[in-house]
């Protein structure tokens, strides 16, 4: 592990009134003018230029004219969950009578629209148009069989496609490889919202709402559920996705957010005067996100489409005892999976990647645990669990430079009968192989690796974007760090390092996982720190210098500002 400084070429561009450390922080990002931080929905690509967007407006200004049965398919987590929001609340402003939702259980179902989900579906209430948000790509059976029943289906999707497309009447994913958008980096309630400015513009040409005396919709009243998916899905935040999160977050600061967004501030302890993206990342989305792991994800999608603040402050109770229900499980899996590691034979330490089974695992949990161990050791993980007689359901997560999506198709194409079914990302991906078939499949993931990307371990670089000086260590620039910019998946929060040296230090939290404490910097400046679910390395004493990998940020604990080192990495200061 090794800390590489980010390069800062043209920070001498940004504007002068602007503090040192925040130019070279933007420029190290690849901004070069103030105009990159203009972030208006007016600057954003237009509807038409997602492929697939004509034939969907058209599908539903159809529908619309003639009142019909619109069935939303959601996803089981964030993403999932507001997408599903923003269409139904973003249809029902168009005004669509008859929208309802369904989304799959992740244990019985399965991920996506399939014949199973459908034949629930239409059980419960028939539909007329089925639209797929944050899924549907690679649904072949499910659009299918939605078809032979005379349904009109329109998916909307991002994840990466497959050779073979479903025959829907319309698709809306900027991964296709004939369309021409320029962002390819938009969460599923992206592509979602951006169907509904479509639609909008369509209607607006038609006259509809001159016709039906209904106002045009803001569709702004929806950016913090996009704000919101977009950060807790992980993508990338080019200028497109920055701009839904900058906007979501002022207007949540506003007090403008949705009811169950409020609630679940509330619930984490968080003022919604400072939100910022680590608080939807971290404190939200998870909560979220447990819905669709443990229950059921309507408990999610509710909590964003009540407008009732006492009916959100009760689903945003159900979540958040659910999300810690699923801090205890996903601990108890960590360790299993910590003991499986140990007992692996000496050789296994070299490995490129690890393949982790238990069959007691959750389902639900088994990202969350390949995404601890690949932090912890630097590797692609894939943790299994079962999924039903004779097969395991896996959840892959990897680190830059190994593309894991592109490792599984490597797979499927060497030995096609070893993957039951796959998909997914660059860092993420989900698949199903037979129980019988682990021991293969684990030697033919460590082949793969090695063919595609060598045999040497990709070593852990943490980017540092320098040393600061502890005069710069002000509440005021930790404010400006920590609030003014939509920080994120390749947009990161800014992380610097410096040699301190340890004056005291406390564990805190309700089982001491969390380790408190308070350096003197070089020129004998006091500051304090905390490390978040870290023990105090056994070489760290009081007095002794230490080399930390830091987050300047704003602690608002008893609503006091003050300014705090969030430490990411302990070294000895020789390191």
């Amino acid at each position: 592990m090794s800390i590489q400084i980010r390069a800062t070429k043209s920070w001498q561009k940004l504007p002068q009134t602007w503090p040192t450390p925040v130019r070279k922080v933007l420029a190290a990002r690849g901004l070069e003018s103030a105009e990159d931080l203009v972030y208006s929905l007016e600057q954003l690509p237009k509807p038409n230029e997602l492929q697939g967007m004509s034939e969907a407006v058209s599908i539903l200004y159809q529908a619309l004219k003639r009142q019909q049965r619109i069935l939303i398919v959601a996803d089981f987590d964030a993403d999932g969950a507001t997408s599903c929001a923003v269409a139904i609340r973003g249809l029902r402003q168009m005004g669509a009578q008859h929208v309802d939702y369904i989304v799959p259980n992740r244990a019985s179902h399965g991920y996506g629209l399939t014949p199973l989900l459908l034949r629930h579906a239409i059980e419960r209430q028939p539909c007329d148009v089925l639209i797929t948000v944050d899924n549907g790509i690679a649904s072949l059976d499910g659009v299918a069989a939605a078809r032979e029943q005379g349904i009109t289906v329109i998916i909307t999707d991002h994840h990466l496609p497959p050779e073979v497309l479903p025959d829907a009447d319309a698709i809306i994913n900027p991964n296709l490889s004939h369309c021409s958008f320029p962002s390819q980096a938009m969460a599923g309630v992206g592509v979602c919202f951006y169907l509904l400015i479509g639609l909008r513009q369509y209607l607006q040409q038609q006259q509809w709402f001159e016709q039906q005396q209904l106002t045009p919709p803001k569709l702004l009243t929806l950016i913090d559920l996009v704000a919101l998916g977009t950060i807790a899905d992980v993508v990338p935040l080019d200028k497109l996705n920055r701009t839904w999160v900058q906007l979501g977050l002022k207007r949540i600061r506003l007090g403008q957010a949705c009811e169950g967004i409020k609630a679940l501030l509330r619930h984490s302890g968080k003022d919604f005067v400072n939100c910022n993206s680590e608080d939807l990342g971290f404190a939200i989305g998870p909560k979220i996100n447990a819905a669709g792991r443990l229950k059921d994800m309507r408990i999610g999608i509710a909590a964003l489409l009540t407008d009732d603040s006492v009916q959100a402050d009760q689903y945003a109770m159900q979540l958040t005892t659910l999300n810690e229900q699923r801090r205890e499980l996903e601990q108890t899996m960590q360790q299993q999976a910590q003991a499986l590691l140990l007992a692996m034979p000496k050789q296994s330490e070299a490995a490129l990647a690890y393949c982790l089974y238990e069959e007691r695992w959750h389902q639900g949990i088994i990202g969350l645990l390949a995404s601890r161990i690949t932090a912890q050791y630097h590797r692609p993980v894939i943790a299994f669990a079962q999924h039903r007689e004779g097969m395991l359901k896996g959840s892959a997560r990897s680190i830059l430079g190994i593309h894991i999506r592109d490792v599984l198709a490597h797979i499927a194409i060497q030995s096609p009968d070893i993957l039951s079914q796959f998909g997914g990302h660059a860092m993420a991906a989900g698949l199903m192989i037979q129980q019988q078939d682990l021991a293969q499949f684990s030697l033919l993931l460590e082949q793969a690796i090695v063919t595609l990307y060598g045999a040497q371990p990709v070593k852990k670089v943490l980017l540092s974007d320098g040393q600061l000086a502890l005069s710069d260590m002000t509440l005021s620039l930790a404010t400006v760090l920590t609030r003014d910019f939509p920080w994120g998946q390749g947009f990161e929060s800014p992380r610097f390092h410096g040699v301190f040296e340890l004056m005291t230090w406390s564990t805190i939290g309700k089982e001491k996982q969390h380790l408190k404490c308070r350096f003197k910097g070089v020129a004998g400046q006091a500051i304090a720190g905390i490390a978040f679910n870290t023990t105090r390395p056994d070489w760290l004493d009081i007095g002794e210098k230490v080399e930390l990998y830091y987050q300047l940020q704003v602690n608002y604990f008893y609503s006091q500002p003050t300014v705090q080192l969030n430490i990411n990495q302990f070294f000895p200061a020789q390191h």
